[in-house]
Order: C-alpha cells, then structure tokens, then sequence
C-alpha cells in the first residue's frame, strides 16, 4: 500500500457513513478535523529525509496528541471502534513510512 492508497481509506469515510444512518457521535465538524490530523500526519511522515524510529514515532505522538485533543473537544467520540479504525491507520501509515512494530505505537500517548 502506497500513502495515496491509505489516504483514500481513512477511517473518517466509514465514519461519514454512520453518520448516514443517525450515529449521532459524528458531525461534520469533528469528521472534517480528524481529516485534517490524518492528512497533517501523513504529509509530515512523507517529508520525512532518511525516516526513522525516532523520526517516525514523532509523527505518532504528534497526531496522537492531536486526536487527543479532537476527542476532548468534540465529546470524547472516539470510542472502541474508532480506535480501532484510526490504530490501524496510524501504524499503516508508520509501516509505509518504513517503521514496524510488534507493539502498540500509539499506546503511550493515547488517551481514547
């Protein structure tokens, strides 16, 4: 899978789907700004030179302090499902950029 790839399977299309049929834990607003962090993380782990562990696993903490704060903001709609969702996106996205992982990436920052 290619970033370009990954980017047209973000989680916040099934999201939008729910939305559609009245889970009323999304709204435009909060869809449209986890789009924005999912694009913010996968940009800056493109522009990386040379990536990393410790490269790669700042993107991770940067968009998972980010999807903190989304959370937080927007009635802690982030629960079981979306968590799932967006763990696999942010490991994929770290797998493309050239870091893999037996562990948890997201765990030490993740508070959803």
């Amino acid at each position: 899978m290619t970033f370009e790839e990954l980017t047209k399977n973000k989680p916040t299309i099934e999201w939008k789907l729910r939305m559609a049929k009245d889970d009323d834990r999304f709204t435009e607003e909060n869809i449209n700004a986890t789009n924005e962090v999912l694009e913010s993380y996968i940009n800056s782990l493109k522009e990386l030179k040379d990536p990393n562990e410790e490269k790669v696993l700042e993107c991770v903490k940067k968009v998972v302090i980010s999807l903190n704060e989304l959370n937080d903001n927007y009635d802690y709609f982030i629960e079981t499902i979306e968590r799932e969702e967006l763990y696999e996106f942010i490991t994929e996205a770290a797998r493309i950029a050239g870091f893999e992982s037996e562990e948890d990436i997201t765990e030490e920052w993740r508070e959803w």
